[in-house]
């Protein structure tokens, strides 16, 4: 990727971030009676318009919804030193984080209304440590299979040039209305 393309790229993703930014909500938590009661997309929707609260993780760790659709979802974040291992690198927790955030959000949106997910197994294979350096990233999640017990999904985080840091495969478990 040329130096022009990447800028055009990195100006995108943090003008979408910001707007993203811009909308959401203080953080907090829904009951699950209160998320049941929405379809996925309206969920998503209403927690984009900041008319529900933002997920309490994404402060936590800076990352944000960018961009979903039926079975596809990104979340982007800029890893810095607060997100540090002891031996100068971003933990890898952060990036089992996003991977597992935007492969349940996925699968997420493909259940009916009432339905609810758990992970129950996520694989996370990482293919070069995420810096301070790094500058934004987005994990990129997509549903492989969506079965009436469990679902699949996979995910990856890039960079703006389109580098892979980290690759992740997870299996969840359907929850069914009560």
């Amino acid at each position: 990727m040329n130096d022009q393309l990447l800028e055009q790229t990195l100006e995108q993703w943090r003008a979408q971030a910001q707007a993203a930014r811009e909308r959401l909500g203080p953080p907090g938590t829904l009951t699950l009676a209160q998320v049941s009661a929405l379809t996925p997309q309206a969920f998503f929707e209403k927690i984009a318009q900041g008319e529900l609260p933002s997920p309490p993780i994404g402060a936590l760790l800076d990352f944000l919804p960018v961009e979903w659709g039926e079975g596809h979802f990104v979340f982007q974040g800029t890893p810095d030193e607060r997100h540090y291992n002891p031996l100068g690198s971003v933990h890898g927790g952060y990036a089992a984080t996003l991977l597992d955030s935007c492969m349940g959000c996925a699968i997420h949106t493909r259940l009916q209304q009432g339905q609810g997910y758990t992970t129950m197994e996520l694989r996370v294979s990482y293919v070069r440590a995420l810096t301070a350096d790094t500058g934004p990233v987005r994990a990129i999640g997509s549903v492989v299979h969506l079965g009436r017990s469990s679902a699949l999904a996979e995910g990856r985080i890039v960079d703006a040039a389109g580098r892979l840091y980290a690759t992740a495969s997870t299996t969840c478990m359907i929850l069914q209305p009560r």
